[in-house]
């Protein structure tokens, strides 16, 4: 009997990666990259070619989104922390909703999310309502009761998230986090070094800092 088809949106990135592996071991994968930046990024991009190249999924597709007006700002007086964890989940919902009507033309048993929030147990608390919230808003217009929203790595912190996908499997070298479009991370801006804590953390070595 043939695997149920999923929906993984994947962006290039470890997350990505990581869920793209776990949701191939119980469905045949249907990889949608939106591009949410103007112009997009390019090495992104090559990392989602790449891992189609890997994961060879049963489709994928491309699509042009911009997840939030350009020039936005905050109007509320909300605590900075939790607007930007609020704005966080705003701006996951276009991406959900193009991702919704995939599901439906293909009749697809799941949507995947890279969404990690942490152990933190409150913006844990509030990120799974999230999830609950948005399968329950699709479920009825999709016609479809049984289609479902997974994150296997909401609460998960970074080093685990990267033990997890050397469990899995998971070409890290087909990954990019870099904040800047060279041909190799900077291994100086914010995430380049979020991921080097994430790997040293979990005492693996990371192939792209192999390269360097």
């Amino acid at each position: 009997m043939p695997k149920d088809l999923a929906i993984i949106l994947n962006n290039g990135s470890i997350n990505s990666a990581v869920v793209t592996a776990l949701a191939a071991q119980k469905a045949r994968p249907i990889l949608l990259h939106a591009e949410t930046s103007s112009p997009p990024s390019s090495r992104a991009r090559a990392a989602y070619d790449q891992q189609v190249a890997f994961f060879k999924p049963f489709r994928e597709h491309t699509l042009s989104l911009m997840t939030s007006p350009p020039g936005a700002e905050s109007t509320t007086n909300a605590d900075p922390r939790a607007e930007t964890y609020d704005r966080r989940m705003l701006d996951l919902l276009p991406l959900i909703a193009a991702a919704a009507q995939y599901a439906v033309h293909y009749q697809a048993a799941a949507i995947y999310l890279g969404l990690r929030i942490g152990p933190h147990e409150e913006e844990l608390a509030r990120g799974t309502e999230y999830v609950q919230i948005w399968t329950e808003m699709l479920q009825s217009p999709c016609g479809q009761t049984d289609l479902e929203i997974l994150t296997p790595l909401l609460e998960l912190e970074p080093w685990q998230v990267v033990d997890l996908g050397f469990q899995a499997g998971v070409p890290f070298e087909r990954t990019w986090t870099c904040q800047e479009e060279g041909s190799d991370p900077c291994w100086s801006c914010r995430t380049c070094q979020l991921r080097e804590a994430a790997f040293q953390q979990a005492g693996k070595v990371d192939p792209l800092k192999g390269r360097k």
